[in-house]
């Protein structure tokens, strides 16, 4: 299993979200978080705009799905411009439903 961490422009956050979800991964985690990438903001003026209003989705996927899904998240959040966000992947070693005590997604 791998945790994904996508990062992306808030605007495209539903989009994505329905997007996965026809693509038979509904479960995820939606987060409203801020941050800023490698070009630590901008400046207009005197003003620095450091850190941007972003979400960020978290999901678990079965090794086999991993691939779907961060074609899905890439290509329904790519703007081609910069600040698209990031994607992050991570092994999960386990999961456990809380509800049931069952073990596994």
């Amino acid at each position: 299993m791998k945790m994904i961490r996508a990062i992306i422009r808030p605007e495209k956050a539903d989009t994505v979200a329905e997007a996965l979800a026809a693509a038979g991964l509904p479960s995820l985690t939606k987060a409203h978080v801020f941050g800023r990438g490698r070009t630590k903001g901008i400046r207009i003026g005197d003003v620095v705009y450091d850190e941007f209003p972003k979400v960020m989705l978290l999901m678990v996927v079965e090794d086999e799905r991993l691939e779907q899904a961060v074609s899905t998240i890439t290509e329904t959040a790519r703007t081609g411009s910069m600040g698209d966000g990031k994607i992050f992947i991570a092994p999960v070693e386990e999961t456990y439903t809380i509800s049931s005590g069952s073990k596994g997604l």
